[in-house]
């Protein structure tokens, strides 16, 4: 009975590795994928095939890729396929953008539209859109017409990919900012903004014809202005800061001036404050050396007190007077 068992085990132990051999066989070699080759017309050899199990690339996604395209009538090589996956590209994208070349009659050879997609594009969008262009719509531009008007423009670029442009070739961001820079230019070499406003296809045409997409990865066929709205007066919101600006500069000079009048009159006053003490001193020096005697100097103090008196009769004299018209005035103001 033992016996029996350990036969039993010994034989579950071979099938065991029997399966696992062949399973190991079965991944290695995929048969399916050989037959779907073979009948489709696109032979991969089996070693082939094995290889790839042993470089890490998938038979599956490149065997395909090659089935789609032979039955397309493209002749790409296995070993392309090969090579561009193990460059770290998408290789399903790149047939189908080279069979979607084909039947738009575009030429793409598989050099180029590797290159293409390990530049980082898209390379079946770009194919999509050489069909079937794309518009592209601009932020809202102003600019100010030479009357100072200021207009605001939105404008539709319609844009189609150049293919032998894509790799190296600029960007929509470029395409955006030439299409603006053209409408500031345009809308700013206008006489008025009515002129604008009444043909503003004049802006298309003249954005058109400075050769924007030079340079690009696309081909400009049309730019179309979809909306000009008229912004501020910035013309006369110029010229009042204008004013403004001269008011303030006036004003400073004026208070300079003043401030100048104002030092020379303390200065003046200064001087006669000055000149005033040395009366006193002089009039001791004349005393000193006898040109002035007592009997004058008397004289001069009465004369100096009269002529007080009589400056403060003289305002006390035209005060009532002084009051009567004041009253008057008020009278006809108010009657």
């Amino acid at each position: 009975m033992i016996e029996i068992l350990n036969g039993m085990t010994g034989e579950l132990g071979i099938l065991m590795v029997v399966m696992a051999g062949l399973a190991l066989v079965l991944y290695l070699v995929p048969i399916p994928l050989w037959i779907s080759a073979w009948a489709s017309g696109a032979y991969v050899g089996l070693f082939t095939l094995i290889a790839m199990r042993l470089r890490r690339v998938p038979p599956a996604t490149v065997v395909t890729a090659r089935i789609s395209a032979v039955k397309a009538g493209l002749d790409i090589s296995i070993n392309d396929l090969e090579a561009h996956f193990l460059a770290g590209g998408n290789v399903v994208r790149v047939v189908n953008a080279m069979i979607s070349a084909d039947k738009a009659n575009i030429p793409l050879p598989f050099k180029q539209a590797a290159a293409i997609d390990l530049a980082g594009r898209n390379v079946l969008e770009a194919v999509q859109m050489s069909v079937l262009p794309k518009v592209i719509q601009t932020p809202k531009i102003a600019a100010v017409a030479k009357d100072g008007i200021q207009l605001i423009a939105v404008c539709l670029v319609t844009v189609r990919t150049n293919i032998n442009r894509l790799v190296g070739g600029a960007g929509e961001e470029t395409i955006i900012a030439r299409v603006g820079e053209g409408m500031v230019s345009t809308i700013g070499s206008s006489a008025s903004h009515k002129s604008v406003l009444e043909s503003p296809d004049h802006i298309s045409k003249h954005v058109l014809s400075k050769g924007l997409d030079a340079g690009t990865a696309y081909e400009i066929l049309s730019i179309d202005v979809s909306d000009v709205t008229v912004g501020e007066n910035i013309g006369a919101k110029l010229q009042i800061d204008q004013a403004n600006a001269d008011k303030q500069i006036a004003q400073a000079k004026a208070e300079e001036r003043r401030a100048i009048a104002v030092a020379l009159e303390q200065e003046m006053r200064a001087r006669v404050v000055e000149s005033e003490a040395e009366v006193p001193r002089a009039m001791a020096e004349a005393f000193r050396q006898g040109n002035l005697g007592i009997m004058d100097y008397f004289r001069m103090k009465n004369l100096q007190a009269d002529t007080s008196m009589r400056e403060e009769i003289a305002g006390a004299d035209n005060a009532p007077l002084a009051t009567q018209r004041n009253q008057e005035q008020v009278h006809a103001k108010h009657p």
